[in-house]
């Protein structure tokens, strides 16, 4: 499975970072594919580009303020395929994030 995400928490440092290295330590554990993008205090790092975001099976939105170029995500949007939730959740229990993105792939098989 390959998922991207991306991290912006309100200050723009710490959660946004701890965020990111939690979706990529979990995503690493399952063996999945995995890119996230922060929106920090630094701007944009390791951004996603539209065929990234397309090649995704799911998209993790931890974010607490609104992001840059959010139209990128309007697809998977529509398509059911991103999971949103305030960065501390994923940061408190990834696994638990990623066990829900996996219990919507078994309903949509």
């Amino acid at each position: 499975m390959k998922i991207v995400g991306v991290v912006a928490c309100t200050v723009g440092i710490a959660h946004t970072y701890m965020g990111q290295e939690a979706i990529e330590v979990e995503a690493q554990k399952r063996g999945y594919d995995y890119k996230v993008e922060t929106q920090g205090g630094m701007g944009i790092d390791n951004e996603l580009f539209d065929d990234e975001i397309e090649a995704a099976d799911y998209v993790i939105m931890a974010t607490s303020i609104g992001i840059e170029m959010p139209e990128r995500f309007d697809q998977k949007k529509e398509d059911g395929k991103v999971f949103h939730m305030d960065p501390s959740v994923v940061i408190k229990n990834a696994s638990a994030v990623f066990d829900d993105i996996e219990a919507t792939l078994n309903i949509n098989k």
